[in-house]
């Protein structure tokens, strides 16, 4: 069962719970789930800080404070408050990550999609124990049917995650992970919460809102990106080490799209091309070994 801290009530825990109007828009199915679980820990006595953990240790801060900052210095809830329904990578890119989540990820384990919205892109077929979101605006996360339960927060603002240690089988972070302020304290949590053996799956392309990124990644290269990630396992005792997966696009072969103009027009977005697909994951602790019998 997954714990939630109900010792206070924030505007960002389950906000379709704060409110009739919140209830009304949310589906069925994660109203009862949410309310059945926060009446059972009340029932229990059991509070989220009772049944964890502390989070992996820090060995050390990867970014220094100029390298946290972002153009936009409003808090990122504000940026988030109107659902964008919309995918921030191309086809391609998709298909990648969900080939990639069906390869590593087993069938009936619970997986925790951090920074999520209104899709998951994990494969449809898999069944999966549960799959819970986390999210900045509720209306995108109500209307991914792949999540059983979902919570919103600002994770620039407060990185506890309201799960209990030990509690997930993997984390998956798609086109998200450029956001984080915090992203060595993020990533002692995500330690925190994934079961022994358990994966960290952080994908991204070279898209994003240039305002809302970090000075660390907005400055930097592919590669240089690659390494942050990397970086940031490394920050956090107890990852195994980083393994590094890389799709480039396929080179089109015209002379026309490949000319200066087309790529000065794409360089400003004015002109669409197949996005590059990075990812890299760690798993906590050691690196589990699945085996098939011979029949």
């Amino acid at each position: 069962m997954l714990a939630i801290d109900t010792s206070t009530t924030h505007p960002w825990l389950l906000p379709s719970l704060c409110s009739s109007a919140g209830k009304a828009n949310l589906p069925r199915r994660r109203l009862l789930y949410a309310s059945k679980t926060i009446a059972n820990l009340k029932e229990n006595g059991q509070t989220n800080h009772e049944s964890t953990t502390a989070a992996g240790n820090i060995r050390r801060q990867v970014l220094t404070p100029q390298e946290r900052i972002k153009l936009n210095a409003y808090p990122d809830r504000e940026f988030y408050t109107f659902p964008r329904f919309v995918t921030h990578v191309d086809d391609g890119f998709i298909s990648t990550l969900t080939n990639l989540y069906r390869e590593r990820l087993q069938p009936g384990i619970e997986v925790f999609d951090l920074m999520s919205s209104w899709v998951s892109h994990l494969p449809k077929e898999v069944k999966y124990k549960r799959v819970v979101g986390h999210g900045l605006n509720a209306q995108e996360l109500a209307k991914n049917s792949q999540l059983d339960y979902f919570f919103v927060k600002d994770l620039n603002e407060d990185q506890k995650l309201e799960l209990k240690s030990c509690s997930i089988d993997a984390v998956v972070c798609t086109v998200s992970v450029q956001y984080l302020q915090q992203p060595e304290k993020v990533f002692a949590e995500v330690f925190r919460v994934l079961k022994p053996g358990g994966v960290f799956i952080i994908s991204f392309s070279n898209r994003m809102f240039y305002e809302k990124a970090v000075s660390a990644w907005r400055d930097g290269s592919a590669y240089s990106r690659l390494q942050l990630v990397v970086q940031y396992f490394q920050c956090v005792e107890g990852f195994t080490e980083p393994e590094i997966i890389r799709k480039m696009p396929a080179s089109s072969g015209n002379a026309e799209r490949n000319s200066p103009f087309n790529w000065v027009l794409r360089l400003l977005g004015l002109l669409s091309g197949s996005d590059p697909f990075y990812a890299v994951l760690a798993h906590k602790n050691f690196k589990p070994v699945y085996t098939t019998e011979n029949t």
